[in-house]
Parts: structure tokens; C-alpha cells; sequence
């Protein structure tokens, strides 16, 4: 009977097993060994070779494919250029010109630095390099299989051919995809460098067909010029991701600390259903990182409907010693120093922008349309001035304030006349005279149910102009009807604007009471347990109670080892007293290993807002007067928000005036 284990599958007794001689392997081997790791399929090898062409420099990049990769790769640059005496050096393992010492790895600024691409890449495939610099008559060609180096026509820079990838290991090629995949995976790789190098050109052949191409749009000097660099990229984003994402997108700008945060961010209305244009670059390297993409995911939570994804690219600039890329091979993955300051530097950049109301920005583009010479403003309002020149007295407010960012009794909702208007008493008969004589005070978070179910608007501002041929010059204009007691009309300057008052209400109730139950720059209240509510924990949440006590007490918790392995919740914030203590518990120290757990207490404290101002909210079949319709109209204008409900829903549409016509067939 044979020896050897009769089931390879099941494991073998020790008396079975026959010791093998440690040995080194053979380099060929070893290479194919990490190709495994660094080329999983065309686009692996496409990324790289990019890369590489990027940090040499390069102006124009083309890239040619045959098989969707798989027969050809061919990466051409004008950049530097390879002299001949470090071709072979080029194809060797761990050989780069990137880093020379521990100091460079931890402060990397290029693309590349690991220095086995090439190797990798050349080991499972044919590959020859050509290439030229600026002082050489000539290119030279390299063979990676002979070794043979000949002269060889070539302008400045390098070209990379990889034939017959994957051909050394059969088995990993039958895991490939058709070619089409393969060629749309590599046109997303390219795709990814394109969107964060303005300043380059990019152009990709398929079986000799142009199948795309993003020219530069603008010059590598311009890469210091912070108002020109975002205009360069505003121009390829539009060009790689279609005008449609800029139309549909508000700006980013935003600084905390050691990270500057830039891009777009996509409107509620713009998701989609699947997470497949979330682009996140990080010191121009594109990544996917669980911190970067849980902030942008929690700036969108209180305004995206269902299970929608959101849409934005944004480009996080840090200080290359505080991140660090030597953590896949692919570089892919990266580790941040402070990943609660890049958590909160991404997320409260991507609410500051998606706060500003799109009418506001709708009003600024208008208002600069009407201007020749001037630039359309992004963010903000333009002024608008009546035809003495004067300002107007019904211009929109000037320049966009997130309320986030006022003190909060000049937030929306805590000054007396805004109480007034959405949470004040029936008129009385002197009411006309003085609307705002009688003072009103402040209701609290537990109390602003009760009012909210008993509302009764007054006028927050005079009446609209009452000629129909002066245009209103508020972003969600004038009100003129109710339409079946769910609905506003309004006429605006460009059109028709209809509104659905519940949702638009509920939004800006929702606002004002998260404005109330806490101020941003005080602790939150805590509410002690009669109780302690203990449960068994982890060592990691023990762990995390114990080094984050601090943490825990600015969110309103304590949160106390009982035992070894029992921990006793004594204190849990105000607003969730009513809420199960240790489930909120295991939720935020779940969060504190990663994120910054302030989200989960702010997200369960939401959620509670959100309901009690979805029952404060007007109802339909409420009969509302033009006054106390315009008075939600200009709420909503100022309220962070608002062109969303508490569940993403669309609390108003707009029908421009083309839009009308074309319905009615009006000029054909």
C-alpha cells in the first residue's frame, strides 16, 4: 500500500509526513510570486506602468491594447526617459529610482516606489522596454527574455510593450474575463489617473480604434495656482465623467487641521444605485480606504433616499509623513496617522458643501448670467441691485453661511422672527400691525412636538412685488397657489417651482431642532442611569472604554469596566435616555476602533429628531394663505439642506421656462 496520503484533501498524520530541505527560490519563481499580488489581470499591469510614467514626468500618455490587454499592452510617455546603462536595471526586483532610504518610504511623494512592476510584470509575460532621454541620439530597446540591447528610433521618453500576459501561467489566465471586460477595466484604471492629472494628456487605442481620450487642460505650472488647478479639474472631471456631474455636483473646499479636502460632491438627486463613481485620491494616489468612504457616506446619511450611493470625487491633501502607502502592493490601501482628523476633515467638508440650498446657487448663476463679464458664483449668492443701482430689499442674501458655522441664536429657527413665522401663535387683531410684537420664547427639544403639531405661519417677510411683470427676485420666488393641499406654486425668474410643504417643512423643523438639542461647541447633556446597564464585552470593547473615557464623556457617556470581561453603562446622552443603552454602547465603541464615534450618537439622536418633526410638520389638506406660503419659501432658502427631506425624498422641482414652452410646443 502506498504510503502517501490517500486524500490530498484531508490532512496528514505526522508519521506520513516527510521533511522537505529549506531552500531559496528560484528568482523566475519568486517574480511570479508577486505578480500575483501586483498583476491580478491587464488593468493591474496597465495602473503600473502609468504610474511610472507619471512620476517620469510625462505630458501625454497613450496606451494601446490588443485582447483587451491580454495580447498587448503598450504604454507610451514623453517624459524623461531611461538611459541605457539602468534598462536592465529596470526589470530588476526591488530596484528603483523613487526611495534610497527609510526616510523617503515615509514621506513618499511619487506614484511608484516599491520597485517590482516591471519585475513582476516582465516575469509572467514577453516584455521589452524602448526608451530615450534628452541627450541620447537614439533609443534603445531592451529585450527582457534575451537581455539583448539594441539602438532603436524613438523621441524623448519610454515606451513599455508587455505581449502574451499571463502566458507563463496558463492557469491564471483562464481567470480572465472576456475582452471587452478586460478593456473596460483597463479604461477605468486609466480613467482614475486622468481625473487627479489635469495637467497630462491621456488617449487610449483599442485593436487600432481610438476609444478614448482627455486632452490636457492645463500646464504643469499651473499645479501651484489653487484657483487655475481647480478649474483644470473642474474641466477634466466634466470630461471624464460627463457635464452632466458638474451640473448635478457642488463644489469642495475645505480645510482642518494638517488636511485640505477639494473635488465635488454629488446632490442627493444624483445617486445612483450601485457605488461605481466614488473616486478618492489621496495626495494624487487613488485609494479605497473604509475611513474615506464611511465620512462621505455619513455627510450623506439624513439626505439620501433609500439605499442610494452617492457620486463625488475628492481629493484629500496631507502631509506624506502623516499617511502611509506601504501597506498593499498594489498601493491601493493606505494608513493614516489620525484617522478621526481625516475622518472629520472629509466629512464636514462634503455637509458644508451639500448644505447650501441649490436655489441659492441656481439665484447665483442667474444673477451672473444677467451680468456680461461676470463669472458665475459658486457657493454663494451674487447681489442683486434694482435698476437705480441701489440693492435690492428683496435681493438674496449675499454670500451662503452654513449654519453650522453662525452662533447659534443667529441660526435658522432661534431668532424671534423666524420662531415667529413657523412656530408662533394664531394672529391676534393687532397681529398686522406689528407681526413681531409679541415676543415669543424658545421652545425646547421636548416641548417642540407639541408645538410643532399646533402651527400657525405668519408672513416672514412683506408681500411679494403683486406685478406679474416684475420678476421675483427670491431663488424659490413668489407663491401663488396651493394645489390640492400638498403642493406650492411659486414663480421664480426662471420659471415654475412646485413644492411638497410637508417634506419642505419637516426639513426645516428637522433643522432647527438638531440646532437646539445641542451646540456643536459644548459637550452633549447626559442623562445618568437609575440603573447601570451592564453587558458582557469583548476585550477590544474594554479596551476601547478604558483608553476613550474622555471621548465617551464628550458624547454624553460613561461607560465603566464592572468586571474582567462586563462592562456597566452609568450615563447615556439626554435625547436617547429613552433609547436601549447597550446597544448605543456596543455601537459607538464598534466605532471609536475606527471612525469617530460622535457619528453614531449624532445618527441615533437624529433619527429621533426626524421623527418628531415628520409628525410636527404640516400635513396635507392644510390650508395655507400666500403669506404663510412665501414664509416657507424663504426658510427653505436659508435652511441647511433643504432640497432634501429627513429621508432623502425631494422637497421641490423646477420647470424653466424652455422647459414650459417645449411642453406647449411654444416657437416651433
Amino acid at each position: 500500500m502506498n504510503e502517501a496520503n490517500p486524500n490530498p484533501s484531508s490532512p496528514a498524520t505526522p508519521e506520513a509526513l516527510q521533511r522537505r530541505p529549506i531552500r531559496d527560490l528560484p528568482d523566475e519563481l519568486i517574480s511570479q510570486i508577486a505578480a500575483g499580488e501586483v498583476v491580478e489581470r491587464p488593468a493591474s499591469a496597465v495602473r503600473e506602468l502609468v504610474d511610472n510614467a507619471l512620476d517620469a514626468g510625462a505630458t501625454q500618455i497613450t496606451v494601446r491594447l490588443l485582447a483587451g490587454g491580454v495580447r498587448l499592452i503598450a504604454v507610451e510617455d514623453d517624459g524623461l526617459g531611461i538611459p541605457p546603462e539602468e534598462l536592465p536595471v529596470a526589470l530588476r526586483r526591488h530596484a528603483t529610482s523613487k526611495i534610497t532610504n527609510l526616510h523617503d518610504l515615509e514621506s513618499v511623494n511619487t506614484m511608484g516606489f516599491r520597485g517590482e512592476a516591471l519585475a513582476a510584470i516582465a516575469s509572467v509575460s514577453e516584455t521589452a522596454l524602448l526608451s530615450r532621454t534628452q541627450d541620447q541620439p537614439n533609443g534603445f530597446l531592451l529585450d527582457a527574455r534575451s537581455g539583448e540591447l539594441r539602438p532603436a528610433a524613438r523621441s524623448r521618453g519610454t515606451t513599455v510593450e508587455v505581449k502574451e500576459l499571463f502566458f507563463s501561467t496558463p492557469a491564471r489566465r483562464k481567470f480572465l474575463k472576456t475582452d471587452a471586460t478586460e478593456l473596460a477595466h483597463c479604461v477605468a484604471a486609466v480613467r482614475r489617473h486622468a481625473l487627479a492629472r489635469p495637467d497630462v494628456g491621456f488617449a487610449i487605442w483599442h485593436e487600432g480604434k481610438l476609444v478614448e481620450q482627455w486632452r490636457s487642460t492645463m500646464d504643469s505650472a499651473d499645479l501651484h495656482d489653487d484657483e487655475k488647478l481647480q478649474q483644470g479639474l473642474e474641466r477634466r472631471l466634466s470630461d471624464v465623467l460627463g457635464a452632466d456631474f458638474i451640473e448635478e455636483s457642488v463644489a469642495v473646499q475645505f480645510k482642518l487641521g494638517n488636511v485640505t479636502v477639494t473635488g465635488r460632491a454629488g446632490v442627493p438627486d444624483a445617486a445612483r444605485s450601485r457605488a461605481d463613481q466614488q473616486f478618492c485620491y489621496v495626495n494624487g494616489r487613488f485609494v479605497r480606504d473604509k475611513v474615506l468612504t464611511h465620512a462621505a457616506r455619513s455627510a450623506y446619511e439624513d439626505v439620501l433616499h433609500g439605499q442610494k450611493q452617492p457620486v463625488y470625487a475628492l481629493f484629500i491633501e496631507i502631509d506624506p509623513l502623516r499617511v502611509d502607502v506601504n501597506v498593499h502592493p498594489t498601493k491601493i490601501e493606505v494608513r493614516f496617522r489620525d484617522s478621526r482628523e481625516v475622518h472629520q476633515a472629509v466629512r464636514h467638508a462634503v455637509e458644508n458643501a451639500l448644505a447650501v440650498p441649490r436655489a441659492q446657487a441656481l439665484a447665483a448663476a442667474a444673477e451672473a448670467a444677467n451680468q456680461p463679464g461676470q463669472a458665475p458664483v459658486v457657493g454663494g449668492m451674487a447681489p442683486a441691485s434694482t435698476s437705480s443701482g441701489t440693492p435690492s430689499a428683496w435681493a438674496p442674501t449675499p454670500n451662503w453661511k452654513a449654519q453650522s458655522t453662525m452662533p447659534f441664536e443667529e441660526r435658522v429657527g432661534n431668532k424671534v422672527e423666524d420662531l415667529q413665522a413657523l412656530w408662533g401663535a394664531p394672529k391676534s387683531a393687532n397681529a398686522s400691525a406689528n407681526p413681531f410684537a409679541a415676543p415669543l420664547t424658545q421652545a425646547t427639544p421636548a416641548s417642540a412636538e407639541a408645538q410643532a403639531s399646533n402651527i400657525n405661519w405668519q408672513a416672514a417677510a412683506p408681500s411679494a412685488p403683486t406685478s406679474e411683470s416684475e420678476a421675483s427676485p427670491w431663488p424659490l420666488g413668489r407663491a401663488v397657489a396651493q394645489i390640492h393641499g400638498v403642493y406650492i406654486l411659486a414663480e421664480s425668474a426662471q420659471g415654475m417651482i412646485i413644492v411638497d410643504m410637508h417634506a419642505a417643512h419637516e426639513r426645516i423643523v428637522y433643522e432647527r431642532l438638531k440646532n437646539q438639542v445641542i451646540d456643536e461647541s459644548a459637550r452633549i447633556a447626559s442623562q445618568p442611569l437609575l440603573i447601570p446597564a451592564t453587558f458582557a464585552a469583548t476585550p477590544h470593547e474594554v479596551a476601547a472604554a478604558e483608553s476613550n473615557a474622555d471621548t465617551l464623556a464628550l458624547l454624553g457617556m460613561e461607560i465603566a469596566p464592572f468586571s474582567p470581561r462586563t462592562l456597566a453603562v452609568r450615563a447615556v446622552p439626554t435625547a436617547l435616555a429613552q433609547g436601549d443603552p447597550v446597544e448605543l454602547a456596543r455601537s459607538v465603541l464598534a466605532e471609536l476602533s475606527q471612525h469617530d464615534a460622535s457619528t453614531v450618537v449624532q445618527r441615533a439622536r437624529n433619527e429621533i429628531l426626524a421623527t418628531m418633526a415628520c409628525h410636527g410638520a404640516v400635513r396635507a389638506n392644510r390650508k395655507l394663505t400666500l403669506d404663510e406660503m412665501n414664509a416657507l419659501l424663504r426658510q427653505m432658502e436659508v435652511t441647511d439642506r433643504s432640497d432634501q427631506c429627513n429621508h432623502g425624498r425631494p422637497t421641490w422641482r423646477q420647470l424653466t421656462m424652455k422647459e414650459l414652452d417645449g411642453l406647449f410646443l411654444r416657437g416651433r
